[in-house]
C-alpha cells in the first residue's frame, strides 16, 4: 500500500523517538552490573507491570494470536487470560518473594541456591534455546512478514532493520534503556490496537456486530478440538503458564528490579489488569472481521488486511508504529535477558568470577549482538511454517522446553524434600519426551502432549528425590514457601494499608476473568 506522506511522518517520528530514548536512558545509568542489568533496582511498581505486559505483547499477538481469533473465535483468548489465573497468580503469591529477598540477579540463581550448579545450568541452557528459537526468531518473522504485506518490504530487509534498530538502545542501555522506551512502546501500542478496533467493529455494524458473535464466544472447548481441547488446562496451559509468567526471566527480570516487595506485588498486579485489557483490543477486530473478509487464504494476514482496506491516513501511521512498538519492545526485554543470563550464570559463574562491572557490561553487549544474529538467522525455520497460524507453532515451541522447567521450580519451592537429581531429571528429559511423545502420536494436539510430559516429569522429579539425599534443612531456609511468604516483610507492610493493599486490586481482576470463564464455559 502507499503511505501518505502523515503516515510516513508519524511512523519515522516514532522510530527515532523510540532509539533517542533508549540511547538517553543508557546515558543515565552508572554501568555498574546492577544498573546495567536490573536498572539499579529503582523501578516502580507502574513501570514494572507496565514493561512487563510492553514485553510480553508482541507481533505474535497482534499478527499471530489476531489469526488465531479469526480462524478459531474467542477461545483465542484463552491463553493470554489463563495467565491472570495461573501464571501471574504462581509468581504473585509463591514465587515473588523468594525472588526479591534473595536479591537474586537471574532466575538460574535461584536454582543454583536450591539445588546447585547443575541445575542452573540446564535451566540457563532450555531458556536460551527458548528465546532464541522461539522468541526473538519468532517476533522477527511474524513483525517483517506484516510490513512485508503493507509496504511490500522484502521480509529478509525487514527483519534486519528491525534487529538493528532494537539492538542500538538495547546493547547500550541495558534494562534501563529497555524500560524507558517499552513504557512509550506500550501507550503507543494501546492507541494503535484502540484505533485499529474501533475502525475495524464500526466498517462491521458497531457494537451489534461484536454481541452478534457473543454466542460463539467459547473458552472450554470439547476434548476432541485439535487445537484448543479442555483437557488443555489439566496440565498443558498450567505448565507454560507457569514457566512463561513465573520462571521466565524475560518477564521475572523487571520484578527482580523492583523498589521494593510492595512496588514488585502491585507491579504484578498492575500488569494482570493490562494483560486483561489487551488482549481484548487485539481478538474483538478478528471476531469481527469474517464478515467483512470472509475468505482469507492467511489468517496471519488479517492484522495488514484490516490496516490496508479500513484505516484513514494518519491512522496508518500510528497502527504501524503500534506494531512496531510490540516488535521492539518484545525483542530488547528477550534480547537483554539473554545477555544477563549468559553474563551471570556462564561468564561470570565459569569463565571470569572476578569479573570487574566493566568488563561484565563488556562482555553482555558482545552477547546481545551475538544473539541478535542467531535470532536472525532462526528466522529461516518460521518461514516454512506458514500452512496454520504460526501462534499455534509458538505454543507447540514452549511445549518443548517448559514442562521440565515448571517441574523444577513448582517442586523446588513447594515440596523441601525434591533433590537436585530429581530436577536434573525432569529438566534433561523434558525436550527427549516431548520429542518421543509427538512422534508416537504425531495428531495429539500439543496442549495434552505438554500436560503428559509435565506430569511425567513431575512423577521421575518425585521418585528421583525419594531415592536420593536432599538437602539439609538449614541450607533450604528462605527457600521454601510457607504461609507467611504471602505477607510483606514488616518494614514495608505500612505501605499496603488501605486501598494501597495489592489484594484488594488484585480480587477485582481476577473476578472479572472469572465472570467470563464461567459465563462462556
Amino acid at each position: 500500500m502507499n503511505l501518505s506522506t502523515l503516515d510516513l511522518i508519524i511512523f519515522g517520528v516514532y522510530i527515532l523517538g523510540v532509539i533517542s530514548l533508549g540511547i538517553y536512558a543508557s546515558r543515565k545509568g552508572k554501568q555498574t552490573k546492577r544498573d546495567y542489568f536490573l536498572a539499579g533496582d529503582k523501578l516502580p511498581w507502574w513501570m514494572i507491570g507496565g514493561s512487563i505486559i510492553a514485553s510480553n505483547i508482541s507481533s505474535h499477538h497482534l499478527v499471530g494470536a489476531m489469526g488465531v481469533a479469526y480462524s478459531r473465535g474467542f477461545v483465542a483468548i484463552a491463553m493470554e487470560w489463563g495467565a491472570i489465573l495461573i501464571g501471574f497468580n504462581a509468581l504473585l503469591w509463591i514465587f515473588l518473594p523468594f525472588y526479591i529477598r534473595n536479591g537474586f540477579y537471574t532466575i538460574p540463581e535461584f536454582l543454583q541456591k536450591r539445588f546447585g550448579a547443575a541445575a542452573r545450568t540446564t535451566y540457563a541452557t532450555l531458556i536460551l534455546l527458548t528465546y532464541v528459537f522461539v522468541e526473538i526468531a519468532a517476533v522477527l518473522y511474524l513483525g517483517a512478514l506484516s510490513l512485508h504485506s503493507l509496504l511490500g518490504i522484502p521480509v529478509i530487509a525487514s527483519i534486519l532493520v528491525l534487529a538493528v534498530f532494537t539492538g542500538i538502545y538495547t546493547i547500550a542501555g541495558g534494562l534501563r534503556a529497555v524500560i524507558w522506551t517499552e513504557m512509550l512502546q506500550l501507550i503507543v501500542l494501546v492507541l494503535g490496537g484502540v484505533a485499529l478496533t474501533v475502525a475495524t467493529v464500526n466498517a462491521a455494524g458497531g457494537i451489534d456486530a461484536v454481541m452478534e458473535t457473543s454466542k460463539d464466544w467459547d473458552l472450554i472447548l470439547p476434548a476432541n478440538d485439535p487445537d484448543f481441547p479442555w483437557t488443555m488446562y489439566l496440565g498443558g496451559t498450567l505448565c507454560i503458564s507457569i514457566f512463561y509468567c513465573a520462571t521466565n526471566q524475560f518477564i521475572v527480570q523487571r520484578v527482580l528490579a523492583a523498589k521494593n516487595e510492595w512496588h514488585a506485588r502491585m507491579g504484578v498486579v498492575f500488569g494482570d489488569y493490562l494483560k486483561f485489557l489487551i488482549p481484548i483490543i487485539i481478538t474483538v477486530p478478528a471476531l469481527v472481521a469474517p464478515k467483512l473478509f470472509p475468505n482469507l487464504e492467511k489468517p496471519d494476514l488479517l492484522f495488514p488486511t484490516l490496516v490496508e482496506n479500513l484505516l484513514p491516513a494518519g491512522l496508518v501511521g500510528l497502527v504501524m508504529a503500534g506494531l512496531i512498538s510490540a516488535v521492539m519492545s518484545h525483542l530488547s526485554g528477550a534480547i537483554n535477558s539473554c545477555t544477563t543470563i549468559l553474563t551471570v550464570d556462564v561468564y561470570l559463574t565459569y569463565f571470569r568470577k572476578d569479573a570487574s562491572d566493566a568488563q561484565a557490561v563488556r562482555f553482555g553487549r558482545i552477547a546481545g549482538a551475538t544473539i541478535i544474529v542467531l535470532g536472525i538467522l532462526c528466522t529461516g525455520l518460521f518461514m516454512t511454517q506458514s500452512d496454520k497460524p504460526v501462534f499455534l507453532y509458538l505454543m507447540n515451541a514452549y511445549g518443548l522446553f517448559t514442562p521440565g522447567i515448571a517441574v523444577m521450580f513448582l517442586l523446588g519451592i513447594l515440596w523441601k524434600r525434591t533433590t537436585h537429581a530429581g530436577a536434573l531429571t525432569a529438566g534433561i528429559l523434558t525436550i527427549p519426551l516431548s520429542i518421543a511423545l509427538e512422534m508416537i502420536f504425531p495428531t495429539m494436539p500439543f496442549f495434552n502432549r505438554t500436560g503428559i510430559v509435565f506430569w511425567t516429569c513431575m512423577l521421575l522429579c518425585v521418585l528421583v528425590s525419594l531415592v536420593t539425599k536432599p538437602k539439609p534443612e538449614a541450607e533450604l531456609v528462605g527457600l521454601i514457601w510457607n504461609k507467611e511468604s504471602l505477607s510483606l516483610l514488616p518494614a514495608e507492610r505500612d505501605q499496603q494499608r488501605g486501598l494501597r493493599n495489592p489484594f484488594i486490586w488484585w480480587a477485582i481482576v481476577t473476578a472479572m476473568v472469572l465472570y467470563f470463564y464461567i459465563r462462556y464455559a
